[in-house]
């Protein structure tokens, strides 16, 4: 069996060069010349991923089992087609569909947001759908009425017949603050926008938010100046590079200004930075950024981005699992998976300290 620390010898590379290779690692930064041999150089050597050794090794189970190849599935997602291209992270979260479907021989069928309402044929016709990120609950009762088994990615539904899939984003902000509290940070801001998907909101509802504000008042630095939410972002999510530009440049127009920014995602810090940067401030010594989501850029930012790990492809191949087990028969109860997060802590703001 050929392993990776064989073609990066024949190649002249590192293993984990080829290793991001093989796996499309889109944050890699490699000539192109480069990166077709390693390519050719694994197929001529016949190399398999170990993912694809599994699927081997899954044939003779499934035949076994007497388990038919899979129907089509479809997903359906909150974001259109050219939102989701801009957002890494769902990127991810669809990644990992389907890389499961791949292993289970099915195909995947995209419907985005707008084409919901003339989906209804489309929806029955699939063995199951995987609702993915938010959705108002008309557009849920819509899915369920025309799907034959329904499961949520990234998001927990307020019916609780349904699987879901999803990080704690409530645990996962305790521990950034209380991180940014340990590092010595005193005035720490949020950016984010209001949760409309079911209206009308309820202030801070959005549930980094409200987080952000429970642990606020808990520690009585609560102050309502420190908090800047947009309008237009669909349901709190899909925030977006401009978001964070102009909430930041608001937030940093106070006469007293933030110790510590903390954003809803890694796209609202770039639009941070970016902000802070041309008000003449440095980062993070006159002010610092912290956020969610860990997109493949986050890493390559100057300086390096601190944020909160959310493991969007392991999301959506889980989201793939409870299907199929839908799908095989389990009707009984319904699943809520939480998936953990890791906080990665890096050059945007001072390190809590360690025991």
């Amino acid at each position: 069996m050929v392993t990776i620390r064989e073609i990066a010898r024949a190649v002249g590379v590192s293993s984990g060069t080829v290793s991001r290779v093989l796996n499309y690692d889109p944050s890699l930064s490699i000539s192109e010349p480069k990166r077709k041999a390693i390519i050719e150089t694994a197929e001529a050597l016949n190399y398999e991923t170990p993912r694809n050794r599994n699927r081997h090794k899954l044939g003779p189970l499934r035949s076994a089992a007497r388990m038919p190849a899979l129907p089509q599935l479809a997903t359906v997602h909150f974001l259109e087609a050219d939102e989701e291209l801009i957002d890494p992270y769902y990127i991810g979260v669809r990644l990992g569909i389907e890389r499961r479907c791949r292993l289970f021989d099915t195909e995947i069928v995209k419907v985005f947001h707008a084409d919901l309402a003339a989906s209804a044929a489309l929806l029955e016709s699939m063995a199951g759908v995987i609702v993915i990120g938010k959705h108002r609950s008309a557009d849920i009762d819509f899915i369920a009425s025309h799907s034959a088994h329904t499961v949520f990615a990234d998001f927990v539904p307020r019916r609780e017949d349904f699987d879901c899939v999803f990080s704690d984003l409530g645990t996962a902000t305790r521990t950034i603050l209380d991180g940014l509290q340990q590092a010595g940070y005193q005035r720490i801001a949020f950016i984010g926008a209001h949760d409309r998907i079911d209206e009308p909101s309820q202030p801070y509802s959005e549930i980094r938010c409200r987080t952000y504000v429970d642990w606020q008042k808990a520690n009585g630095t609560f102050n309502p100046a420190l908090i800047a939410l947009n309008d237009d972002c669909n349901n709190g999510q899909n925030l977006k590079l401009e978001v964070g530009y102009e909430q930041a440049r608001a937030l940093l127009s106070h006469d007293i200004r933030p110790d510590v920014i903390l954003t809803a995602n890694d796209n609202i810090a770039i639009g941070t930075a970016r902000a802070a940067l041309e008000a003449g401030l440095s980062i993070p010594d006159d002010i610092a950024i912290a956020s969610y989501n860990d997109i493949p850029v986050a890493q390559f930012l100057n300086p390096a981005l601190s944020t909160m790990k959310i493991p969007g492809e392991a999301i959506g191949e889980t989201a793939v699992d409870l299907l199929i087990e839908r799908i095989n028969g389990r009707e009984d109860y319904a699943k809520r998976v939480t998936i953990p997060t890791t906080m990665i802590w890096r050059d945007s703001c001072r390190h809590p300290k360690t025991c």
